[in-house]
């Protein structure tokens, strides 16, 4: 259990460790959308209302499947940066248990300066995104749990 908790941690420190061979915010922008176009492409019968985000300006599709022990993401954005975040997200957070996604610390966009450097409507995204991991994580947990 410890050692995939790490995975998460470890999975953030080489994102950290990749975004610091960029020394400028431009460079950075362009390594985001090129991670956006890794994206695995959603299918059309996954594009409906209810994989739709709240709280994102561009439009957002998210999934999830499996169960407490281990929770598969896809997702899918219209928007190039956008895109590019959830890859982050996707490769943090995907193939984890819902214990692990709810134990962890999403602290490789502060050690970005992702927060500083989104524009307030993609900052706002990007929590709305994290959120409903999060809570996909906790629903998951509270299946197992008979709840």
């Amino acid at each position: 259990m410890t050692e995939n908790h790490s995975d998460i941690a470890q999975a953030q420190h080489e994102i950290i460790d990749e975004f610091s061979l960029f020394d400028d915010w431009l460079d950075r922008y362009q390594y985001i959308i090129d991670l956006g176009k890794k994206l695995e492409p959603l299918d059309e019968s996954d594009r409906h209302d209810e994989a739709l985000l709240d709280g994102c300006q561009s439009r957002v599709w998210l999934l999830a499947s499996g169960d407490d022990q281990q929770l598969d993401f896809k997702a899918a954005s219209d928007a190039a940066i956008v895109s590019g975040l959830i890859y982050l997200l996707l490769r943090v957070y995907s193939g984890r248990s819902a214990e692990q996604i709810l134990n962890s610390q999403p602290f490789f966009i502060e050690a970005l300066g992702l927060s500083e450097h989104l524009s307030s409507t993609r900052a706002n995204g990007l929590n709305a995104m994290l959120n409903e991991i999060q809570r996909l994580a906790r629903q998951a947990a509270q299946s197992a749990d008979g709840g």
